[in-house]
């Protein structure tokens, strides 16, 4: 009985440390300035954001995060200094598969 009393303890413990840590695992896009946000992404390579109140993106460095039928666009975010940042790219697929395309 008091095994498991210590081992409860030991796992709620660690439950109050891991918290803040998922607490945070999404950044604000908003809270950063620019600059940040675009070295958070070349650090990482891609990054999920948060930005708005209920959306988020994933923004990511280069074609290596994206699926082999995806393009690259650049993704603009709002952040603390500007309202419109080159923030990095997103991964989309194109509007016409231009494989197709060429023989039409």
């Amino acid at each position: 009985m008091k095994r498991t009393r210590i081992f409860l303890a030991n796992i709620a413990a660690s439950l109050f440390v891991l918290l803040p840590i998922a607490a945070e695992a999404r950044p604000d896009v908003r809270k950063l300035s620019c600059a940040k946000a675009q070295a958070m992404v070349r650090q990482n390579g891609a990054v999920v954001f948060t930005t708005g109140p209920h959306t988020y993106s994933r923004f990511v460095s280069n074609y290596r995060y994206c699926d082999s039928w995806e393009r690259l666009f650049t993704q603009y975010a709002k952040t603390k200094d500007n309202p419109k940042c080159p923030v990095a790219y997103e991964c989309k697929e194109p509007l016409f598969n231009d494989r197709w395309n060429r023989f039409r």
